[in-house]
């Protein structure tokens, strides 16, 4: 996904010649696209959007500056209007996104977190591995519920207390974690910021995921467990012979306190079941779909800020990561650049030239290309670059299989490599904080790229054989008026 390295902390010299190869690349691809038929707002277009791309590589600390002055650039050269830049920033995904992460501020005052570590660890009849696969799967079950990035914080802050009082190297019950809560991340359109992305853009509701997405999250889910408990077997040995030792002498792996969690629980099934029901409410009501998808989560939080109004405030200026939504909003502005100028109907042209419109071949080739990306570079990133060529695609072939494709690519390709996914980063990041141990990237490449791959051609094969099956869904109002207005004429397959 991105490197966490503080580009703040480069010397001069670094950053110039950082700076100097991200204008040499973006310009140089922007310049060559002259070549494959661009006019000169296209050309712009793209070399902005590279600019975005390798920016979040080489400058990670001034992303959004960056971004700030891409979106500068558009609008001054007259390659985006203001109109577009604002139905492109994508605002109900970052309301969504905004209420989410209201609700898990007060889900972590409430204590509903420390509830499910201390009920992981009153598990009866524990043994090391069972206590690692639960853990793992929790990992992966939280994500869906809340996000990848809240549930590695708890699962993690679990992690390295049992193995401080077994005296364990912590490591690799981290690894094992992480690649589970990638792989849950994908379950359900709260595991990711780019399951939110891709259900407005494609118009695929809580429901859908729950069928379609769901169900290959939990087979890819057990066979990852499988594969590293395998991988890691020589240090579960160690766990349970730590373990049994420590349960002979009567001694408990954590204090065990009494936490009121009703309160949380009840907080996040009342917010499950409004996003849950909201295609039935849509259709009641007589609403645009997703609507209510949209606002239940702001809906959620703001009872809660009424119920805890001395809180208030604290959630929305500490709680929402305000400087990654901004961010969003300005790179969904420049994506949606390239379907303003015609650049993704080009590329959709090229995509299906190359490759078809058989969804065999498409599959594996978006999933196969958004998880080496998203390993490198910010899964959002490829992401919204790829979300308008499927638009496009979706005039010629059913679109909804390849929507799916591009989920699980984005998800299971960021374990992948250790700046593969935001779960990685933090993980790694409290792992060197708390233990001083610090993963080679070469040891993650190893069990990261194994497990993806596994993971990938689980999903692979599980949309081959239900995409005959998938309904074609109905875009969102937005989604569809920015297709109509950019193409007005239908592109024929070559």
């Amino acid at each position: 996904m991105h490197g966490e390295e503080d580009s703040a902390d480069m010397s001069a010299s670094q950053l110039i010649k950082r700076l100097i190869l991200m204008l040499v690349i973006s310009g140089g691809v922007a310049f060559a696209a002259r070549w494959w038929g661009m006019e000169v707002h296209q050309q712009i277009a793209v070399g902005v959007f590279l600019s975005i791309i390798l920016g979040t590589l080489f400058f990670w600390t001034f992303r959004l500056a960056i971004a700030f002055l891409g979106i500068g650039v558009l609008i001054i050269t007259k390659s985006l209007n203001v109109p577009h830049f604002v139905e492109a920033a994508s605002l109900p995904v970052i309301l969504f996104l905004v209420g989410m992460m209201i609700i898990v501020g007060s889900l972590r005052d409430l204590g509903f977190f420390t509830w499910v570590v201390q009920t992981i660890i009153s598990i009866p009849n524990i043994n090391g591995r069972k206590f690692v696969a639960v853990t793992a799967v929790a990992s992966a079950l939280l994500a869906c519920a809340v996000d990848e990035v809240t549930s590695i914080i708890f699962i993690s802050t679990l992690i390295f207390q049992v193995c401080s009082r077994l005296k364990l190297n912590p490591t690799p019950y981290i690894i094992i974690c992480v690649l589970c809560t990638n792989v849950g991340s994908a379950g359900t359109m709260m595991g990711n910021p780019v399951g939110i992305y891709i259900g407005t853009q494609a118009g695929l509701s809580f429901e859908d995921f729950i069928i379609w997405a769901f169900p290959v999250m939990l087979a890819s889910l057990a066979a990852m467990v499988m594969l590293t408990m395998f991988w890691f077997r020589k240090d579960l040995d160690e766990f349970q012979e730590k373990l049994t030792e420590r349960m002979d002498r009567n001694l408990s792996l954590a204090p065990k306190v009494k936490v009121p969690y009703k309160r949380g629980l009840t907080v996040l099934l009342l917010t499950l079941v409004a996003i849950a029901s909201h295609h039935q409410l849509e259709s009641l009501l007589g609403l645009e779909p997703n609507s209510m998808l949209l606002v239940a989560p702001l809906a959620c939080a703001g009872l809660i800020m009424i119920v805890k109004h001395n809180r208030a405030r604290h959630y929305v200026e500490h709680e929402v990561d305000w400087w990654t939504l901004l961010f969003f909003m300005l790179l969904f502005a420049i994506a949606g650049t390239l379907e303003h100028t015609g650049v993704t109907g080009l590329m959709a042209d090229h995509f299906v030239h190359a490759f078809g419109s058989d969804h065999r071949v498409l599959i594996p080739v978006i999933m196969g290309t958004t998880a080496i990306g998203s390993a490198f570079v910010d899964n959002v990133v490829f992401v919204a670059a790829f979300a308008p060529v499927i638009k496009e695609l979706g005039r010629t072939v059913s679109a909804t299989p390849l929507w799916w494709s591009l989920l699980f690519g984005a998800c299971f390709g960021g374990n992948i490599t250790l700046i593969g996914s935001t779960a990685n980063i933090v993980a790694l990041g409290m792992l060197e904080k708390n233990s001083h141990t610090s993963v080679r990237f070469f040891d993650w490449l190893k069990i990261g790229f194994l497990s993806s791959l596994l993971s990938c051609g689980m999903a692979w094969a599980a949309l081959t054989v239900m995409a005959p099956y998938m309904p074609e869904k109905r875009m969102t109002h937005q989604a569809a008026a920015s297709v109509q207005l950019e193409t007005p004429e239908p592109r024929a397959v070559h």
